[in-house]
């Protein structure tokens, strides 16, 4: 079993790791891809990378004018940023992301455990609709599941799992009680996360539940 990094460390390197291979893969899409959605609802694969860059192109004073033009309504600013965001050239979005690979960044309590969990499931609403087989290797993808099945997590992203176990078909990992939910780990951590997945990547009796139409 692999080894999640633990120490403030391992935890900035693995943060540093995941940017890195995220940036490669995007500099692998064609053109139109950029325009693709992923499965953050009404996000294209520009408006998210639009997203996950955005801590690193706003400073304070910036920030905080854009929540306070939403109101002080976060959701509200994190859509419109991405999508206003989003315009910008692909090549300029990536030269962001590799420009921060080692950035300090960290959502307001999340510590550099958060940072890893958002970089890794944007990662995925990324990649999986898109069709793109790339694992996120078991350490890191742990630290997520152990950080995503936390208290304050599950209540942030409201995924109702009553009656229901997560069970992973590739790694030695199970989360919760009740009917199987099959799956892989990485495809578990975005059910975790209120994602819907396309069908096909899930089985047992709940899968219906978490899957739609492929779009």
């Amino acid at each position: 079993m692999a080894i999640s990094p633990t120490t403030e460390t391992e935890l900035t390197d693995a943060i540093a790791a995941e940017r890195g291979d995220l940036a490669d893969l995007l500099a692998t899409l064609p053109a139109h891809a950029w325009d693709l959605p992923t499965l953050c609802v009404g996000w294209r694969v520009r408006d998210l990378v639009a997203h996950v860059t955005m801590p690193f192109r706003y400073g304070a004073v910036r920030f905080l004018a854009e929540l306070a033009r939403s109101r002080g309504n976060f959701d509200l600013m994190a859509d419109r940023c991405a999508r206003r965001d989003g315009a910008a050239a692909p090549s300029a979005l990536l030269q962001a992301l590799r420009d921060n690979v080692t950035n300090p960044w960290k959502p307001p309590g999340g510590g550099y455990r958060g940072a890893l969990t958002h970089d890794v499931i944007h990662g995925l609403d990324v990649i999986v609709p898109l069709g793109i087989d790339r694992r996120v290797p078991e350490g890191r993808l742990r630290l997520v599941l152990d950080s995503i099945t936390a208290p304050a997590a599950r209540k942030h992203f409201g995924t109702d799992l009553s009656g229901i176990e997560l069970r992973a078909d590739d790694i030695e990992w199970s989360f919760g009680s009740g009917q199987p939910l099959l799956g892989g780990a990485q495809d578990l951590a975005l059910v975790l996360s209120g994602r819907t997945l396309p069908p096909g990547r899930l089985s047992g009796e709940p899968a219906a539940r978490f899957t739609g139409r492929a779009r």
